[in-house]
């Protein structure tokens, strides 16, 4: 029998709408789902390998308890009631003798988040954060202290564009399908695309303009612009009159950062950043600087990610067509009521607030609690600062592979008392952890309501497309299954995934079986905007963009800090990490189809700096940093900066149940040193300084 289901992809955190064909209960092809605009029907590769990842044999197939030291890949099978209640009993033992406090519940921000949120919180911990914390807490930060939304509130209106401007930002690569082939025809009509990284992507394949700009010194372009684009009057004096807090300090603030002291910062020449402030401020405001995705590049993180948005400011294009939209929700499209949480429940009342990271609290104080500062978890465990943590929940995301400084990050998760990890594969994490409880695939489960807030706001739904191959559960049931356990049941209120939509959808006048045609349910027939004129809803104190941010000021932060340049070691580089189209962070490197594309990570090394070293393409090199060091192989390119190396984030897997990913390459982590972005708490993942020898 053959059917169609509409559902959501998980192949990465963008969730892109697909059409699943199923015949006789297996999984035949995937497409993009045609109901909704501008997919066309396109998917990317990792989704069109979902189906090898669903059949692997090398998948977590049934729940384990480690039988033999951590990571020696012994593990001994159980039944679910056995992995859960073993999973309370040391629960319940650690909670007695440290509180609930010592354990930390980390995920990749998913749909059943909210859930997870309410575990924590009804068995009396203040500690959870996701994945997003070490991607794109620093941009989170900046826009919340710039126009009070996350940046997870607004978009690229890319199908109205005249001109973008990306800072590393590898849309061509780093994939969200709706997005780019709405991009793609805009640039098919004449959009330019302005494309800056010291390395060569496909995005800057692409583009009209390509600058390869110094590794770390996208800041000082920025402030560059300002000051032409100030100096000049080309600027929307009206929106900035009516819309920005600041803008006079700005306007001396920018007085010394001309294009000539760019230059010499990023290697740009002085008349191409006078030529690229003047075109984008052409076709204001559909103009976009774009904030980016992963915000988790340097130590200066949060200053440059609020440039861009200052520079988007000046060209009046926030809440323009053309330009950033705040997205919008049920409210916005006439509903009285949201979507029901469950972390909106009243919890008991917890004995210590105090959280691991100091998130919102005294170290990281305007850092969103939301997404924690996953970057403390180690200082958190190994200093037990500020109390001893013992328990660590990984739901599918991996600490060791993705947070920086491998060693350490090793030290500390070997330190720990309970590792209770939930996946499909077997990662870093996964194979140091006490007991596996294994998740079923996102083609075999059904998950919570997503809220798709945008322009034409709609929700969306997973839904089961197979039965589980194996004997695996979704997330929601394992955390239920595990709240009953400590005592705390009564906060998850179901027992199926429909309990879970009704629940959600209480307060609405809307049904599960809206969803059966198409997989949503569509909000607006027509593209939300508001009055740019005079009704932009900003959320910061002002109700105005906030150059000088009324949040930063008050927690004693300098809004506009001097510049400060960059430091220079001539004999080494500083590396860089990122994503191919190939893979998902540490998630895909297993996946039978996705290996085959691309196994293994070398290092991006300048072609001059090579010939120096006696280097040639794909030869063996130790590559060495405080932080660690490894041997791995060579790509000797003219498409890198001089000054960079870059290597693919992902690889270096160890854990033997992953066979084909096993010993292939070697992890960034490995070479990342412990540095931060101070206001954010993003890690600087591109700011270590790295030494290359051939071997």
């Amino acid at each position: 029998m053959k059917k169609i289901v509409n559902t959501l992809c998980f192949m990465c955190s963008v969730r892109c709408p697909i059409q699943v064909v199923v015949e006789n209960e297996q999984v035949i092809s995937i497409r993009g789902n045609p109901h909704v605009p501008a997919m066309n029907g396109g998917i990317c590769p990792k989704a069109a390998a979902a189906i090898a990842s669903l059949n692997d044999p090398q998948r977590v197939r049934y729940p384990v308890i480690r039988d033999g030291e951590r990571g020696s890949g012994r593990w001994k099978r159980v039944s679910w009631t056995e992995a859960l209640d073993y999973t309370a009993d040391r629960c319940k033992d650690i909670f007695d003798k440290h509180g609930a406090r010592s354990s930390i519940y980390c995920e990749r921000a998913n749909l059943i988040s909210d859930i997870s949120k309410s575990f924590q919180k009804a068995i009396g911990s203040p500690n959870h954060f996701t994945h997003d914390t070490v991607c794109k807490g620093a941009i989170n930060t900046a826009c919340r202290t710039t126009i009070g939304y996350t940046d997870g509130q607004i978009n690229a209106d890319w199908s109205n564009a005249k001109h973008v401007v990306l800072y590393g930002r590898n849309v061509f690569e780093s994939i969200e399908i709706k997005a780019m082939n709405s991009f793609i025809s805009a640039l098919e009509k004449g959009t330019k695309l302005t494309y800056i990284d010291p390395r060569v992507t496909l995005t800057a394949a692409k583009a009209t303009d390509y600058k390869m700009i110094r590794p770390g010194s996208d800041l000082a372009l920025n402030y560059a612009l300002m000051h032409v684009i100030i100096e000049e009057n080309l600027y929307d004096a009206d929106y900035v009159k009516r819309w920005v807090e600041g803008f006079e300090e700005l306007c001396n603030f920018v007085i010394p950062y001309t294009p000539q002291w760019a230059e010499k910062e990023t290697g740009i020449p002085a008349g191409e950043i006078v030529s690229l402030a003047r075109e984008v401020s052409k076709v204001k405001p559909a103009a976009v600087f774009h904030y980016g995705y992963r915000g988790s590049h340097h130590t200066k993180e949060t200053y440059f990610r609020r440039s861009i948005l200052i520079l988007n400011a000046l060209m009046g294009s926030i809440e323009s067509k053309g330009g950033i939209f705040i997205k919008k929700g049920l409210k916005d499209a006439g509903y009285q009521n949201g979507l029901k949480t469950f972390s909106s429940q009243k919890f008991p009342e917890m004995e210590d607030t105090r959280r691991f990271d100091g998130c919102g609290q005294d170290k990281f104080p305007i850092a969103d609690p939301s997404h924690g500062v996953g970057y403390m978890l180690p200082h958190a465990i190994l200093n037990e600062d500020p109390y001893p943590i013992k328990a660590l929940f990984a739901f599918r995301y991996d600490p060791l592979l993705s947070n920086p400084d491998y060693n350490t990050n090793l030290k500390a998760l070997k330190k720990l008392d309970l590792i209770v990890a939930s996946d499909v594969n077997f990662g870093g994490t996964t194979a140091l952890a006490d007991v596996i409880l294994p998740e079923s695939f996102f083609l075999e489960r059904s998950d919570p309501l997503q809220m798709g807030s945008s322009l034409k706001p709609a929700i969306n739904r997973r839904i089961a497309c197979v039965e589980p191959l194996f004997d695996t559960k979704p997330m929601w049931w394992i955390v239920k299954q595990l709240a009953e356990r400590l005592g705390a049941g009564q906060y998850f209120p179901y027992e199926t995934v429909e309990d879970i939509w009704n629940y959600q959808l209480a307060d609405l006048d809307i049904k599960i079986e809206d969803f059966d045609e198409t997989g949503f349910v569509s909000l607006s027939d027509k593209a939300i905007w508001w009055d740019r004129n005079d009704g932009i809803k900003f959320k910061t104190p002002s109700a105005k963009i906030e150059v000088v941010s009324s949040m930063m000021e008050s927690h004693g932060i300098p809004s506009l800090p001097p510049y400060e340049a960059l430091d220079s070691k001539p004999e080494a580089f500083r590396l860089m990490c990122g994503r191919c189209v190939a893979h998902t962070n540490v998630m895909t490197q297993n996946n039978a189809y996705l290996n085959n594309l691309v196994p293994e990570n070398r290092l991006w090394i300048n072609d001059r700096r090579a010939m120096a070293l006696g280097i040639a393409d794909n030869d063996r090199i130790l590559v060495e940093s405080k932080a660690g060091k490894g041997e791995m192989r060579a790509y000797v390119t003219d498409m890198i900066h001089p000054e960079a190396a870059f290597m693919l984030h992902g690889f270096g897997h160890k854990e033997v149940d992953s066979k084909r990913s096993f010993g292939k390459g070697l992890p960034d982590a490995l070479f990342q040193e412990r540095l931060h972005d101070k206001i954010g708490g993003s890690p600087a993942l591109d700011h270590s300084w790295i030494t290359v020898n051939k071997i």
